[in-house]
C-alpha cells in the first residue's frame, strides 16, 4: 500500500509540474472538441473495463462479478488520476486525449485456461473499443457527411466523430506492448521463461515509461495512431 501511494504522489508529481510549464510556456487550450473528447472518454473507457470483466466471467473467472464491476455504473469504475486528472491535463495541453478506468479485478488462477484465456480477457477491452469506433463510423456514413469535425455542425454528428476517434486511440494504446497495457499480455503468452524476471520488473515501472512517452514524446505514438485513423476514416467511405 505505501508503495502504491508513492507512486501516486510521484505521478501526480509530475502531472503537477508539467501543467506549471504548460502554464508557463502558454500552450493551455480547451475548446468545445476538447469537451466533446472529454464527454466520450468517460463511457468508453468504462465499458473497455467492463469488457474485460465480462470476458473473464465467461471463461471462468468471477472476480470481477463478486467486486460488483460488472456495472455501466461510472462511479465503480473512476479512477481520480486516469479517468478525470490526466484527460484533462492531456486536453489543456493540446495532447491528444485519452485515459483509463480503474483496472477491472481478474484472477488468472480461476480461468479454465489461464495462459490462453487470460490474453483473450486483456484484449477484450481494446476489441470493444473497435468495436464502438466501428459503431460510430458506420452509423457516421449514413449520414453522408462532406468532412469530419468536432468544432461544427450537427451536435449528433460531432460527438460521433469525437467517439470514433476517441475509441482508436484507447484501442490503439491499449494494444501498445508495455506493460500494464493490453497489449503486454501477447509478450507475456509467448516470453521464454528466462526472461520473466526481467518482465516482472518491467512491469513495475510500465506506467511511467507509458505516461512519459505520452507527455514527451508524443510524436511517437502519431506514427501509431495516424495509420490507425486512416483506417477508420476509410470506413466512412
Amino acid at each position: 500500500m505505501a508503495a502504491v501511494t508513492r507512486d501516486r504522489v510521484i505521478v501526480f508529481g509530475i502531472v503537477g509540474v508539467l501543467v506549471v510549464l504548460a502554464i508557463s510556456r502558454h500552450v493551455l487550450t480547451f475548446t468545445s472538441g476538447t469537451a466533446l473528447f472529454l464527454l466520450v472518454l468517460i463511457p468508453s473507457v468504462i465499458l473497455h473495463e467492463v469488457a474485460h470483466g465480462v470476458a473473464a466471467l465467461a471463461c471462468g473467472d468471477d472476480t470481477a462479478q463478486r467486486a460488483g464491476r460488472l456495472t455501466l455504473n461510472p462511479v465503480r469504475h473512476v479512477d481520480l488520476f486516469g479517468t478525470l486528472l490526466l484527460p484533462a491535463l492531456l486536453a489543456v495541453t493540446g495532447h491528444s486525449v485519452f485515459g483509463y478506468a480503474k483496472p477491472v479485478p481478474v484472477n488468472p488462477t480461476q480461468l479454465r485456461h489461464p495462459r490462453n484465456q487470460s490474453v483473450l480477457v486483456s484484449l477484450a477491452g481494446p476489441a470493444t473499443n473497435i468495436a464502438l469506433a466501428a459503431i460510430a463510423a458506420l452509423w457516421l456514413r449514413q449520414e453522408h457527411l462532406a468532412f469530419l469535425s468536432t468544432a461544427s455542425g450537427p451536435w449528433r454528428n460531432r460527438i460521433l466523430v469525437a467517439l470514433g476517434v476517441t475509441n482508436v486511440f484507447l484501442a490503439v494504446f491499449n494494444l501498445i506492448p508495455i506493460p500494464p497495457l493490453d497489449g503486454s499480455s501477447v509478450i507475456t503468452r509467448v516470453l521464454p521463461k528466462d526472461w520473466e524476471q526481467g518482465w516482472a520488473t518491467l512491469q513495475r515501472y510500465g506506467m511511467f515509461i507509458v505516461l512519459g512517452v505520452v507527455l514527451l514524446e508524443p510524436q511517437a505514438l502519431s506514427r501509431l495512431f495516424d495509420p490507425a485513423l486512416r483506417l477508420w476514416v476509410r470506413l466512412l467511405q
